[in-house]
């Protein structure tokens, strides 16, 4: 099976030497565990080193602030968005469209007009770069316009399936609800072909992060949770050191301190 290198070392060895090409792979983590960082650090890395254009779909932060933000690790995506090789979408705005929609002269509600906007979004701008890798970051953004499971499932399984149609290598951002390994298993989780989680929690006053490859179809895979850190070059895993065996203890200590 083709592998696409993520371009973060650590973790490249856990998978084997990348993501299986052509799936769709949630990273799931808290506030501050660096979700966008990695996703970033993706796409970046398949443009500059790869030659794989790389196509950003932002439902959350501004497109701009996220340029400058990332220049802090030395990523000018600005100067790869002029060469073609990079292409970064704000699609936020579909949030504040009316409750009803007309196409034609037909009324579609706000959900599937989100949905199937965001599909046509992506397509259209994937299409333009010839893009072979994509990150949806944040995906809580449309799917907390479906409260009810069945509904959040279908419109999940949609977006799948129109991303697997493309044959890009996707990355999907979502929150956690909880710390780490207290949380609550996400409907997404269940129909995504790989997970990543990175775990987050606090021994006293030092941050910690670890990240875990909670599934990856069809490929061979480290399932232990190894440490990583945020540096000034972006994400870096410690694939090398000890399994965190301790995570869960910690993770109740802290909650107890808190």
């Amino acid at each position: 099976m083709k592998r696409v290198p993520t371009g973060i070392e650590g973790l490249d060895k856990m998978l084997r030497g990348g993501f299986p090409a052509g799936r769709c792979i949630l990273v799931c983590g808290g506030p501050g565990s660096g979700k966008t960082i990695f996703s970033m650090q993706f796409l970046h890395y398949g443009s500059v080193e790869c030659k794989e254009p790389g196509l950003y779909v932002s439902l959350d932060e501004d497109a701009k602030h996220l340029r400058e933000e990332m220049t802090g690790f030395g990523w000018n995506i600005e100067n790869l968005e002029k060469n073609g090789v990079f292409a970064t979408v704000d699609v936020s705005p579909i949030r504040k469209i009316p409750g009803t929609v007309k196409l034609g002269n037909i009324s579609i509600g706000k959900r599937d007009f989100s949905l199937l906007s965001l599909i046509e979004i992506i397509e259209k701008n994937a299409k333009k770069i010839n893009a072979r890798r994509a990150v949806i970051d944040p995906i809580a953004g449309l799917t907390f316009q479906y409260p009810d499971a069945t509904e959040r499932r279908m419109a999940t399984l949609d977006l799948l399936e129109a991303l697997s149609k493309l044959e890009i290598t996707t990355l999907i951002t979502t929150e956690l609800k909880s710390l780490a390994l207290q949380r609550e298993i996400l409907t997404e989780e269940f129909l995504a072909q790989g997970v990543i989680v990175l775990h987050t929690w606090r021994s006293q006053l030092e941050a910690h992060g670890g990240i875990q490859i909670e599934k990856m179809r069809g490929i061979a895979h480290d399932t232990q949770i190894r440490p990583y850190r945020i540096t000034e070059k972006g994400i870096e895993v410690y694939s090398e050191e000890e399994p965190l065996f301790e995570v869960d203890r910690m993770l109740r200590v802290s909650n107890t301190q808190t």
